[in-house]
C-alpha cells in the first residue's frame, strides 16, 4: 500500500473516532424524593401527656416499635412491644423518651428514642383551694372556667370572692385586666370576680382554660357572729369592704330578745398565741350613739351573750366549740 492510501485511511479513522458522540460513563441520578411532611403536633417542651393523647414512638434498630401510632388509654398507660406497659400520663414527651429508652436498654445498646405528639386530646388543669374536689383534671377540647370549676365540684361555701388563674407566659397573654408576672417572668397571674363569672354579668371573664393552667380559689375572709342573735354564722367580707360590730350585728339580723348586747365581746386572733384576745363591746351604747362603732378584722368573732348573768362572759374555748358545730356561711 502506498503512503498516500495509508495516510487517507488514517485520517478517515481519526475523523470517525472523533465524530462519535461521547457516551456518559454513568447514568444521571434520579431526582431526590421529597421528604415526608411530619403530621406530629409540636408541643412545648413542658407539655404533660394525658389520657386519649395520640403519640408516635420510634426506636432506632427496634422495628417492633413504631409501626402504628399509640393512644394513651383511660388509665394513662401505653403498651409497647419489648418495653411493656408504661405510665405515660403525667410525663412530658422527653421524660417518656427516657423511660422507654430505659425499658429497651437490655435489647438495644444506647437506644435512640423519639416520641412525637400526634393528637393532643388532653389538657392537664389544676384546681386548688376552696373547691369541693380539688385536683388535676385532664380536660378534652375547649373548656371554660365555669366548666372546669364544675369538674372540681363547684365552690365551697367559704370560698373567696375572687379566684386566680396562673398561666405560663409562652401560652399567650391572659385576656384579663391587671395581670401581673411572677418574679421569674415565666408565669402570669390574673384575678377574676367569682360573682361576675357565676352570675354571667361579665361573660368575657368566663375565659377558655389552657393546658397547665392553675386555678386557685382562696378561702373567703369572714367575720363571725355567735350567741343570741337571729342569724348566727360566718359572713363573707366582700372585696375592699370594711365591717364594723354594728354591721356584723345587722348581718345577723339583730340580737335575740333574751340577749345582753351590752356585754358583747369581740374575739380576735393574736399572732403566736393560742387564745384569742377578748375586746369588750357595748352594742347597746353603739346603737344609741353613746359609744363609737368598733371595726372588725377578718376572722373576728362577735359574741352576743344571754342576759342571764352567768352567761354574760363567754370564754374563747366555748365560742370555738360553737363555731365548730353547725356553722353556716352566709353570702350576700
Amino acid at each position: 500500500m502506498n503512503w498516500k492510501l495509508t495516510l487517507a485511511l488514517g485520517l478517515s479513522a481519526a475523523w470517525t473516532i472523533t465524530a462519535q458522540p461521547l457516551v456518559p460513563t454513568s447514568q444521571p441520578l434520579p431526582p431526590a424524593a421529597p421528604k415526608p411532611v411530619s403530621t406530629a403536633v409540636r408541643p412545648d417542651v413542658n407539655y404533660t401527656l394525658g389520657p386519649d393523647d395520640v403519640i408516635s414512638v420510634q426506636v432506632r434498630d427496634l422495628e417492633e416499635i413504631g409501626k402504628q401510632p399509640v393512644r394513651i388509654d383511660a388509665y394513662g398507660e401505653i403498651h409497647l412491644p419489648v418495653a411493656g406497659g408504661i405510665k405515660a400520663a403525667g410525663l412530658t414527651p422527653r421524660e417518656l423518651q427516657a423511660e422507654i429508652a430505659r425499658r429497651v436498654a437490655h435489647v438495644v445498646r444506647s437506644p435512640e428514642v423519639v416520641v412525637s405528639l400526634q393528637e393532643q386530646r388532653s389538657q392537664p388543669v389544676s384546681v386548688i383551694g376552696a373547691v369541693r374536689a380539688p385536683g388535676v383534671f385532664q380536660i378534652q377540647g375547649g373548656k371554660t372556667l365555669v366548666e372546669v370549676l364544675s369538674l372540681a365540684g363547684g365552690l365551697k361555701e367559704d370560698a373567696g370572692t375572687t379566684l386566680k388563674i396562673t398561666r405560663r407566659v409562652d401560652r399567650g397573654p391572659l385576656p384579663l385586666k391587671n395581670v401581673v408576672k411572677d418574679p421569674t417572668g415565666q408565669f402570669q397571674v390574673g384575678e377574676i370576680s367569682v360573682q361576675s363569672v357565676l352570675n354571667a354579668s361579665n361573660p368575657a371573664e368566663n375565659l377558655y382554660v389552657e393546658a397547665n393552667d392553675v386555678i386557685s380559689v382562696p378561702d373567703a375572709q369572714l367575720v363571725y357572729v355567735m350567741g343570741y342573735v337571729k342569724k348566727p354564722g360566718g359572713f363573707v367580707i366582700r372585696d375592699q369592704e370594711h365591717i364594723t360590730a354594728l354591721m356584723a350585728l345587722s348581718l345577723a339580723e339583730g340580737s335575740a330578745p333574751t340577749a345582753a348586747p351590752k356585754h358583747s365581746r369581740i374575739l380576735r386572733r393574736q399572732a403566736g398565741a393560742a387564745n384569742r384576745q377578748e375586746i369588750p363591746v357595748d352594742l347597746s351604747k353603739m346603737l344609741t350613739g353613746q359609744a363609737p362603732d368598733v371595726p372588725m378584722e377578718p376572722g373576728d368573732i362577735l359574741v352576743v351573750p344571754n342576759s342571764v348573768p352567768k352567761n354574760a362572759a363567754l370564754r374563747t374555748i366555748e365560742s370555738a366549740i360553737q363555731i365548730g358545730t353547725g356553722l353556716v356561711i352566709w353570702r350576700r
